[in-house]
């Protein structure tokens, strides 16, 4: 049996090291700012969540606090797997192994739709912006949230490892979209430097790995990022 279902797009870093992006979901955002900012555009107390490209499930628990039901879509096996262990004693929580672009639900199914770092390069995913057009219901929303490669030294990084993206085309295409945006400071902080040196270590190349840990003191970096979201 494949490794990923049909469309799945490859993850440079979750996919090959799910251990050490463990210690990166630990790490970032300690002050869970970008779940505030959520909840503070659509609430999703009692309501259902789904979770596109949840990974090892590390948000789920997270979500099952207050929503009545919660759906995972993972486009790889093994991470899949992960998430259902991870989630075994919740049983408001379910994971389902499907891509962003087709997403295993009924039409009008879910009220709030959230993807962490997961589906966001703008041209290309338009196939994944129509599935939340069908599966979020009239009333609810969606949100991107992602790395806003024009600021800091992580937005510099990044542009140094993955030249080709271009954040001006970005922008432009989800204003094309119709959703709106709100930059969010996030931070990561670690317990242990060997722990934020792997983390840089599978997010950047490796030429752009080592500077970044050379230019990078303590146990504390700034994670830029943008939320982006539609009301249905």
């Amino acid at each position: 049996m494949p490794r990923t279902v049909r469309g799945a797009i490859p993850s440079p870093n979750i996919w090959h090291t799910p251990h050490v992006y463990e210690l990166e979901n630990r790490a970032v955002d300690p002050g869970d700012t970008a779940g505030a900012a959520m909840r503070e555009l659509r609430p999703w107390r009692g309501a259902t969540v789904l979770d596109i490209g949840c990974g090892t499930g590390y948000h789920l628990p997270g979500y099952a606090a207050e929503a009545a039901r919660v759906i995972g879509v993972e486009p790889h096996r093994g991470l899949a797997a992960a998430a259902r262990r991870r989630c075994a004693a919740l049983p408001s929580v379910e994971v389902r192994e499907a891509a962003a672009q087709d997403l295993p639900l009924p039409d009008a199914s879910v009220d709030v739709a959230i993807a962490r770092w997961a589906y966001f390069f703008g041209p290309g995913c338009e196939p994944g912006l129509r599935e939340l057009s069908r599966v979020v219901r009239r009333g609810g929303a969606a949100f991107v949230l992602d790395l806003d490669a024009s600021r800091g030294a992580f937005g510099r990084w990044f542009q140094r490892t993955v030249p080709s993206y271009s954040a001006p085309e970005v922008e432009a295409f989800w204003d094309r979209q119709g959703w709106l945006r709100r930059p969010l400071d996030l931070r990561m902080v670690f317990e242990r430097r060997a722990d934020l040196e792997a983390v840089l270590r599978i997010e950047f190349a490796p030429e752009v790995a080592e500077q970044a840990i050379a230019e990078t003191s303590g146990l504390e970096l700034a994670y830029p990022n943008v939320l982006r979201w539609r009301f249905y």
